[in-house]
């Protein structure tokens, strides 16, 4: 059978000259001048762009048009695991317990609240209600105030992150003012439920002032504007309802503004002046405030203590001192005990602080496993609540007593097809890099997996930012498992997994550690019989796909299949494009390439779309969203033209943008699945295939 024909992306060669260096982008013509107008309305992109997106739709789709009984199949399996009436464990605050449930076949859950103790819910908001006539809608921060009469939430109606926020009146039902437009999905109440604090996002996709209008509708009003691109915004309140906290950062600084709950329309106050390499965040605790930070060497983090009324550093004293390796991920405040998160060597744990001294830990004995704080809504209670898994236990949220150290299992994921862990076995191996350091990998497989080489493999990896790939359960991973394949997870450098160092190994003059740990893991796994050579799928995401575009470029043999969702790929042209929302924020985590000739040629060493030469590529599949804001849909699009042109084998790149999300693909629980399924099959069609290489 002939196979269709590629789109052919025309070529515009566009010179530009950038601190003395010269290169030439053929396909910049991608990327539509309107594009902030795009993300907005995506009915306003380019016709000639528009025709060729289409294309590489149409393409995609007949090039796997086999596999379309299988995506279904992979679909209805993970759906088939998915209980479709679920609902959270309700939180309880004062005299009501706060939860979400899906009703069966809805895309999106209702929040609800019930008296405590019992009796009939009152249905704060329906979201596929809301939902109904989109063909995106997505809920980032919902909430209700301290006096229990408003909630609010924040609504993205086109997937590319411009917020709506909704206040209603929960004795009449009412929304009770115009909405707030052009938000950011975080905002907050104040103590006295009197206001509430929002962010606004500009022209051009950033989070940049924070203001206050009264809850109940009014006038808003300015308080605190940011005038560094570079930095993100996010407002939030104290642990004990004492402060208003507006939060700014990035990747490696970070500074706090209070706002006193006893005057909420106080003009804010700098907790301690930001200072480059510097993050600390804070919370109060009665009558202290508990700072985490990195300050004075603390690479992995210390917690500090401040009984001032604004703390200042002069003001910290250390409490939990730092211990490399243990690297303290964050903490919640009760009005009687403190709990401190820490990851030692990519393993999660707690410790159960008493206010009048001594400590405990929360302990689980599984290889590998995720436990993460979730806490709750009050202050004035021994109960905490955590939520445990592992690759192969469902989750299961607990509530523990910090004082009489009872832990009670509130749920248990239920998994409606069935699931038995003992079929399965997670197990923690250990690569050795390049220059010697020990890159954890955590594997799920059958347990009669054989182990010579046979079994196919998907390697999944990150590696950025800071942000570590947990062992956790997945409903998805489970339906490659099953069918023989052995899912991988690489905790390589970028990532935290092993410390706020494993995350500084991996970024700017290191990034390429980030690759090498990755093809590192790949060659472990081979040299154990867990895969071979040219049936590993690599799979990766944003940041991610980035590692995929590199890992591609460098070792394009040892990969049967790569698949790059949202690819972070055009990093030199993103990085010196500072109309963009992510690119002034991220400098620190790359390198400015506009200023600093050593940034730009190291992003031009690594960046997968200028690094793209003649071999043979394994198969691709890249995807993207036509809103995304934070990857924009022309990366995909220029990369995948841009390997065609200089693909040597006869392996199919392929091509799909979602013409109607952002970044996270659909946002319906089941839709989303469905966009999985198509990423699953399109691993299978390319390993059977077995493509070769020219």
């Amino acid at each position: 059978m002939s196979l269709p024909a590629p789109p052919k992306a025309r070529k515009d060669p566009r010179r530009i000259e950038q601190l003395g260096r010269v290169r030439t982008d053929d396909y910049a013509w991608m990327k539509d001048d309107n594009w902030q107008q795009v993300l907005r309305d995506p009915k306003a992109l380019r016709a000639d762009v528009r025709e060729h997106l289409e294309a590489e739709n149409a393409y995609m789709k007949a090039m796997l048009a086999s596999t379309e009984e299988l995506q279904a199949q992979l679909f209805a399996e993970m759906k088939g695991r998915i209980k479709e009436d679920d609902s959270s464990v309700p939180a309880p605050d004062g005299g009501w317990e706060y939860y979400v449930r899906y009703e069966l076949g809805a895309e999106h859950p209702v929040h609800g609240r019930k008296p405590r103790g019992g009796g009939e819910e009152q249905v704060l908001i329906d979201e596929d209600a809301l939902s109904k006539g989109k063909a995106y809608f997505h809920v980032g921060g919902a909430g209700h105030s301290n006096d229990h009469a408003l909630y609010a939430w924040a609504a993205d109606e086109q997937g590319s992150e411009y917020y709506t926020i909704r206040v209603k009146d929960l004795a009449t039902g009412e929304e009770v003012a115009a909405p707030i437009e052009s938000a950011y999905g975080d905002f907050a109440f104040s103590p006295d439920s009197a206001w509430i604090f929002w962010i606004w996002r500009d022209e051009n996709a950033r989070p940049s002032k924070v203001f206050r209008r009264p809850a109940r509708g009014g006038e808003d009003v300015l308080v605190y504007e940011e005038p560094d691109d570079g930095m993100f915004l996010g407002v939030g309140v104290t642990a004990d309802d004492s402060h208003v906290v507006i939060h700014v950062g990035n990747q490696e600084t970070t500074e706090s503004w209070l706002i006193p709950a006893s005057d909420p329309t106080a003009a804010p106050v700098v907790a301690e002046p930001r200072r480059v390499g510097v993050k600390y965040s804070l919370d109060h605790w009665t009558d202290r405030w508990v700072i985490r930070t990195n300050d004075d060497g603390a690479l992995d983090f210390k917690l500090c203590v401040s009984h001032a009324e604004v703390p200042a550093k002069a003001t910290w004293r250390d409490w939990i001192a730092h211990e490399p390796g243990r690297y303290i991920t964050g903490f919640l405040a009760y009005e009687g005990h403190l709990v401190r998160a820490e990851r030692v060597n990519a393993l999660d744990r707690l410790v159960v602080m008493a206010r009048e001294g001594g400590e405990h830990e929360i302990a689980f004995d599984e290889e590998a496993y995720a436990l993460n704080l979730e806490g709750g809504f009050e202050y004035a209670t021994t109960v905490t609540r955590f939520v445990y898994q592992s690759p192969t236990t469902p989750r299961q949220w607990f509530d523990y007593d910090m004082a009489s150290r009872e832990r009670t299992l509130r749920k248990t994921q239920e998994i409606p097809s069935g699931h038995d862990p003992a079929r399965y076995v997670a197990r923690r191996l250990f690569a050795t890099a390049g220059d010697g350091e020990t890159v954890p990998i955590t594997v799920l497989m059958l347990k009669d997996t054989p182990l010579d080489g046979s079994a196919p493999v998907l390697l999944y990896g990150y590696g950025s930012y800071g942000h570590a790939m947990e062992p956790s359960f997945s409903i998805r991973n489970l339906s490659l498992v099953d069918r023989g394949w052995i899912w991988a997870t690489a905790h390589i450098r970028g990532g935290s997994d092993k410390g706020w160092g494993w995350f500084l190994d991996g970024r700017r003059e290191k990034k390429t550690n980030t690759f090498t740990d990755f093809i590192a893991c790949a060659e472990h796994l081979i040299d154990q019989g867990y895969g071979r050579k040219g049936k590993i799928a690599a799979y990766g995401g944003s940041a991610g796909g980035m590692l995929m575009g590199a890992v591609a470029n460098l070792r394009p043999e040892l990969w049967g299949a790569i698949i790059a969702a949202v690819p972070f790929v055009d990093v030199l042209n993103t990085m010196s494009d500072t109309t963009l929302p992510l690119t002034p924020p991220e400098w620190p985590e790359w390198g400015n390439p506009i200023e600093d000739a050593d940034a730009y040629d190291r992003i031009a060493g690594y960046s997968p779309y200028d690094q793209v030469s003649a071999q043979a590529y394994p198969p691709i599949l890249a995807t993207g969203g036509l809103s995304d804001p934070r990857v924009t849909y022309w990366e995909p699009a220029k990369w995948v033209a841009k390997l065609r042109e200089f693909q040597a084998g006869d392996a199919p790149i392929l091509l799909k943008i979602n013409m109607e999300a952002g970044h996270g693909g659909a946002s319906g629980r089941f839709d989303f699945l469905k966009e999985i399924a198509l990423d699953y099959a399109f691993a299978i069609w390319a390993i059977d295939e077995g493509w070769t290489r020219a």
